[in-house]
């Protein structure tokens, strides 16, 4: 008689779906319960929608690739919450599509950077970021001070950001692409990291 765990080895078809059996209960584990925490659900006291221009400051952010290289998520450790402020909480990214989150920290984590630093600091950071740490290895963005916005799309981002349950007003959308053209990229940038983790009181 064949051992039972050789007959599981070399049939794949019956091993792939085991594991994909054994991957949904480890999923269902972590989500579901997730999904009728409230406290998972709602939004932190304070939180606010973002602008038209902090919003297409945000998707420059993911164009760049910055999440690449920034997590925004400070774990509940003694030695993240003393390099970066609170821990991250669940309530303050109801309304993220996608989520920035992420795991990787070349560069340190942007969760709490809102109002750590003047909005010159970021533009001379961003444009050159030795000028201001001179052991950075982060790329520089130049061309973000020279792009402008001309807010073509802002609307319907909102529209459709308001669909998937941010509050936007229509008085929000209907000023949104006034609010935006003609700002540079850079303006955008900093406006999006200059609220970053200012909602959790």
């Amino acid at each position: 008689m064949k051992n039972p765990h050789e007959l599981l080895e070399k049939n794949v078809g019956l091993l792939t779906v085991l594991i994909l059996v054994a991957i949904s209960f480890g999923a269902m584990a972590q989500i579901l319960p997730l999904m009728f925490d409230q406290q998972a659900l709602e939004p932190v006291k304070g939180l606010r929608p973002y602008t038209a221009l902090e919003l297409e400051g945000r998707d420059i952010y993911i164009r760049e690739g910055c999440v690449g290289c920034h997590s925004q998520m400070i774990r509940p450790f003694r030695s993240e919450t003393e390099r970066y402020g609170h821990y991250s909480v669940a309530g303050e990214s109801v309304w993220e599509r996608p989520f920035l989150w992420g795991s990787k920290r070349t560069g340190p984590d942007l969760a709490r950077v809102g109002q750590r630093y003047s909005d010159e600091w970021h533009r001379v950071h961003l444009i050159n970021p030795r000028n201001v740490v001179p052991e950075s290895n982060m790329p520089g963005y130049p061309w973000l001070a020279e792009n402008k916005l001309d807010g073509e799309h802002i609307v319907k981002k909102m529209e459709v950001n308001r669909m998937l349950g941010m509050p936007y007003t229509d008085e929000d959308i209907a000023g949104a692409e006034a609010a935006v053209k003609g700002k540079t990229e850079i303006e955008a940038l900093i406006s999006y990291l200059q609220q970053l983790g200012t909602h959790l009181k």
